[in-house]
């Protein structure tokens, strides 16, 4: 399909033009963000505490709903992280269908065996094949990577995970997050009626947080909430207003002297990190259809002593109060009367530079 003069978005954003609605909706063009948008893309694989310990495997699902890539990660008796697929090259059983120890990995169908590394060790009745093995009887090792404990898996990347990660890191390199403990009881998934983009839409701007979010619009300072671009991401930066709890920033950061209440980080397509003086959210968006999105909030906390305090308080709140407005923008988008609305150069940079992300990776 051939989208390039659909999407087309321009640089400037005080000329620019937004997201046709025909694309929040139309479900012919929802397969082709599989492989333009989301196959070369970083996604969040888990973090290292589920590979511990040497032997350590945890199968798990590469964006499910939109990619729905089996994979695993292993921690070898070398104690060496590996990200490979989980699916037998004899005939596609799935291998590890649970997470535990292991001294190597062995399929239940027919017995074939394989190292934590993916390297093919065995296979039972293939005395008489002739070249056998070759490197395609391995297990795919799929490019992988880390920040501290959170990693990273891609299947095809457009861009090396550094260029992609690397103003994050190098923005909020000196939080703790590798003492940040998973917290499953603030995790949680949540069901969106809408479009996954509209979901991105609305995280990207702060125009709306004085009309939908009134708890958060008493942390934050809405004067001088900001905006800035990076080539990948971008980030919102939340000053706090008053009192609120914010950041102990060191003096070697830029932001010293400044009271920051939130790092507001997203990487495209669909994943946001959110930095609070407590610890980490993490949003990742999955698209399940082209109106049916599901949220997973991931939350790493660091210092206990300051949860339910600041801009950090009442994400299940501040959720909901996203879920009803993008819902509602769902519905609208439909209207026969609609086709595409305008930036604000000051408050709507961040979808701006998304939808332009969008744009050049489908007309590629």
């Amino acid at each position: 399909m051939d989208l390039h003069h659909w999407f087309e978005i321009d640089p400037d954003i005080r000329k620019a033009s937004t997201l046709p609605s025909r694309f929040y909706f139309d479900a012919a063009i929802f397969p082709e963000l599989r492989e333009r948008v989301f196959a070369p893309s970083w996604q969040l694989a888990g973090d290292a505490d589920m590979v511990k310990v040497p032997g350590q495997v945890h199968p798990f699902t590469l964006l499910e709903g939109m990619l729905d890539e089996p994979l695993l990660l292993t921690r070898d008796t070398s104690d060496q992280l590996h990200c490979i697929s989980n699916v037998c090259t004899h005939r596609g059983n799935l291998v590890a269908e649970a997470g535990g120890v292991e001294h190597g990995l062995r399929c239940r169908y027919h017995g074939r065996r394989f190292g934590l590394d993916g390297c093919f060790h065995s296979m039972p009745e293939f005395e008489a094949t002739q070249d056998f093995p070759t490197a395609s009887d391995d297990l795919p090792r799929i490019p992988s990577g880390n920040w501290e404990k959170l990693l990273f898996a891609s299947l095809a990347p457009g861009a090396p995970l550094e260029q992609v990660i690397g103003p994050m890191r190098e923005r909020c390199g000196w939080m703790p997050l590798r003492e940040a403990h998973f917290h499953s009881a603030r995790s949680r998934d949540y069901l969106v009626n809408a479009n996954w983009a509209l979901y991105c839409d609305n995280y990207l701007e702060g125009f709306h947080i004085p009309f939908i979010h009134a708890g958060l619009a008493g942390a934050l300072d809405y004067g001088s909430y900001r905006t800035e671009l990076f080539e990948w991401s971008n980030l919102q930066v939340g000053i706090a207003r008053g009192a609120e709890e914010v950041f102990d920033i060191p003096a070697s950061s830029p932001d010293h002297g400044q009271r920051i209440a939130g790092y507001y980080w997203w990487v495209f397509p669909n994943t946001m990190f959110n930095f609070f003086p407590w610890g980490l959210s993490v949003n990742i968006v999955k698209p399940l259809a082209v109106d049916c999105t599901k949220v997973s909030y991931r939350t790493y906390v660091w210092d206990p002593s300051r949860l339910d305090r600041g801009a950090g308080s009442s994400l299940d709140r501040v959720e909901r109060e996203d879920e009803a407005v993008v819902e509602s923008v769902q519905k609208g988008v439909r209207s026969r009367l609609y086709d595409r609305g305008r930036y604000s150069p000051t408050r709507e940079q961040g979808v701006h530079h998304f939808h332009r992300l969008l744009a050049r990776s489908l007309s590629a």
